[in-house]
């Protein structure tokens, strides 16, 4: 655990400086980062014109999902997006076999080597916006409330990344994969609103077969006073379930690669 600590460390401060080798390039990012957000919540301010509730939740439940929303968003584009569309190239490449000569587990290397650190901004806004948004509602949430959140939360993150893994990982046998992001990144945008909105099996398949309606909505029920113990239940089983499989698919993956060498 100490290793993989200073291993992260040390990528964290080659990102950093790389990033700050261009700071126009960082600001141009942070603002385009405050734009997106505010057009989101834009969004929703058009649609309580219109209706009283979405899915049966307030205004104000909405915005606490949206920052939660946008804090996941964050860590996607912070970790997943620029890690995982590098490894559909080192497979393609051949150039794998840099990375499994590396005295470090392979998957822990092409999942946190490089780090988009302006996407920071997105996470710390959407928080932001989800505590503004929970003060509104009822003031200071209670300590078990924050506890569970922050529980919720982490199990959101680790099954977006299991998912990820997963869809990425394909390409050590299609090698082609790419459109699959996009895929994933459709499917997220539907968990920006509450899993309410949707009805029959489609809610069921966002709950609990590919369950991206849950990694926002439980989070922000356990902060706004909806909070639902089979689905924060089924979250937490869920991320442990869905690590273990990413974790066994991508070591069968290993076994599959034909290196550059071979």
């Amino acid at each position: 655990m100490r290793r993989a600590y200073r291993l992260f460390r040390t990528f964290f401060h080659a990102c950093l400086a790389e990033e700050f080798e261009y700071r126009a390039n960082f600001a141009a990012n942070l603002g385009s980062t405050l734009f997106s957000l505010a057009m989101s919540i834009l969004t929703v301010v058009l649609f309580f014109y219109r209706s009283p509730s979405l899915g049966g939740w307030s205004f104000d439940e909405v915005l606490a999902l949206l920052g939660v929303f946008n804090a996941l968003y964050g860590f996607v584009e912070l970790f997943l997006q620029p890690n995982m569309s590098r490894l559909v190239a080192h497979i393609r490449q051949g150039t794998l076999d840099f990375v499994l000569l590396k005295p470090v587990d392979s998957q822990f290397f092409v999942s946190f080597r490089h780090i988009v650190l302006w996407r920071f901004a997105d996470i710390g806004l959407g928080l932001g916006l989800t505590g503004f948004a929970v003060w509104r509602l009822m003031g200071l949430p209670s300590f078990g409330g924050v506890v569970m959140f922050g529980l919720l939360f982490i199990a959101s993150l680790v099954i977006i990344y299991a998912l990820w893994t997963g869809m990425m990982v394909m390409s050590f046998w299609a090698v082609k994969v790419d459109n699959l992001a996009f895929l994933f990144g459709s499917l997220f945008e539907t968990s920006r609103y509450p899993v309410s909105v949707y009805k029959g099996a489609l809610r069921l398949a966002l709950l609990y077969v590919l369950p991206i309606g849950l990694v926002t909505t439980v989070p922000a029920e356990a902060l706004i006073g909806r909070f639902d113990a089979s689905h924060a239940i089924g979250a937490l089983l869920l991320a442990m379930l869905f690590l273990l499989a990413a974790r066994l698919l991508w070591k069968r993956a290993l076994r599959a690669y034909t290196s550059a060498s071979s």
